[in-house]
């Protein structure tokens, strides 16, 4: 895959990723901030303003004159904010990729974000609010990262990325402007373009109107080391008909030297319908319809965690058979049949996850955000050809370890007690 890259004046990234193959383009506009760059008081603000984005320009004077121009060439756009980056988007044919760009372009840089916008938009945050807390298995994350990131004081990354509705209710458009310049810079903007499109156009485009993003310097995040010495659980005491749960441990962030190692460790132990996880936890008990491994990572800091909806009263046997993988990988050398499956399965699944331009694009605009370059497929595959068993193994000793255990849970559960023997057995 070829990535053009360009740098603004004003320090703002273009990427180009060609792909005259396809039928399609996509923009997507990213800036590396989210709900870990705020305080206690914003928080919800970072998502707030992504769809305030949407509300309104100078030039697009409301939601519907936005939404009919993209839905008018049928479009696929959205945007999302996460703790550490917010990105818009839109996915188009590719004889209207100036369309997705022109519209794209306008709502990041001239939105005017009206005030009774504002008034309504406080709805329906706290709608999707609510949407989520009736739905565990999207918000058990939010009680794992207040376990391992909140328990040695506040910290961002232990905050929700909605924020409380207390915020919502409260924020002005003094706020809200605060915020951009703050945080929206030129030196952490990367506007990317993949699929079919005129590149020479497209860039002329692009530096025309972005050349114009004041300059500022990038903002700045509160580290985070972790200092636990001995296993936690948390419980979100709920009535549910299933009980979520999070298991998982401190691990490592970007460009570690066992970065690779451990998504190799995470795809043996969950990821794929042939996991030890998936065969021990679904197949051989049925404790569970869905149970996966995962890795997230930030610059400094990241977590391994594997997830899992169970029945209330087998929570426990659950979480006995996970420790029980945890104990087993530690313990007993990796075939090499096993180990090569692992390897294939994710080179495949990560092959696959960049055939469209909208996927390319987004891993473009992310890598940039997170390495300051983009890693081309080629290097990561070659990074997990180079895994060998016995670092699985090791890294597996390095991070599964009693004192680090971390158990998140929503259900109707009040006993902590139980739970914390079972993770110090």
């Amino acid at each position: 895959m070829k990535y053009d890259i360009h740098t603004l004046q004003n320090g703002l990234r273009i990427v180009l990723a060609p792909m005259p193959q396809t039928e399609t383009a996509t923009v997507v506009v990213m800036s590396g901030t989210g709900s870990r760059y705020e305080n206690e008081k914003e928080n919800g603000l970072a998502h707030f303003l992504e769809h305030m984005f949407f509300k309104g320009t100078s030039r697009r004077p409301d939601a519907k004159a936005i939404s009919e121009e993209l839905d008018g060439v049928g479009a696929v756009y959205n945007a999302f904010t996460a703790k550490d980056r917010t990105a818009y988007y839109a996915k188009v044919s590719k004889q209207y990729v100036d369309t997705a760009l022109d519209v794209m372009t306008d709502i990041f840089l001239h939105s005017t974000l009206p005030t009774k916008e504002i008034t309504k938009e406080r709805g329906a945050v706290i709608q999707e609010i609510d949407m989520y807390e009736d739905m565990p298995m999207y918000t058990i994350d939010n009680v794992f990262d207040a376990l391992i990131f909140g328990t040695q004081g506040p910290h961002p990354l232990a905050r929700t990325i909605l924020g409380p509705k207390e915020n919502i209710r409260s924020f002005s458009r003094k706020e809200f402007s605060t915020y951009l310049k703050r945080n929206y810079t030129p030196l952490n903007t990367i506007v990317c373009v993949a699929g079919a499109f005129d590149e020479a156009k497209v860039l002329a485009k692009i530096r025309k109107e972005f050349a114009s993003l004041p300059n500022g310097d990038p903002p700045d995040y509160a580290s985070f080391s972790s200092e636990q010495q001995a296993p936690q659980v948390a419980i979100k005491e709920k009535q549910t008909d299933q009980t979520q749960l999070m298991l998982g441990v401190p691990s490592y962030p970007f460009q570690h030297k066992d970065e690779y190692v451990l998504a190799v460790l995470s795809t043996i132990l969950g990821g794929g319908m042939s996991s030890r996880l998936f065969i021990e936890v679904r197949e051989k008990r049925g404790l569970a319809y869905s149970v996966h491994a995962s890795v997230e990572k930030y610059p400094d800091t990241g977590y391994f965690v594997v997830s899992a909806g169970v029945e209330h009263a087998k929570l426990e046997q659950a979480v006995k058979t996970i420790l029980a993988e945890f104990r087993k990988i530690k313990k007993t050398p990796l075939t090499k049949s096993e180990l090569r499956k692992a390897k294939q399965y994710l080179k495949g699944t990560m092959t696959l996850s960049l055939e469209t331009s909208d996927r390319i694009a987004q891993q473009a605009a992310s890598s940039i955000i997170s390495l300051g370059r983009v890693r081309p497929l080629e290097e990561v595959l070659d990074g997990i050809d180079k895994v060998a068993a016995a670092d699985v193994q090791r890294v597996a000793r390095d991070i599964l370890r009693t004192e680090k255990l971390n158990l998140a849970i929503i259900g109707p559960h009040v006993d902590q007690k139980s739970l914390l023997k079972l993770l110090r057995a």
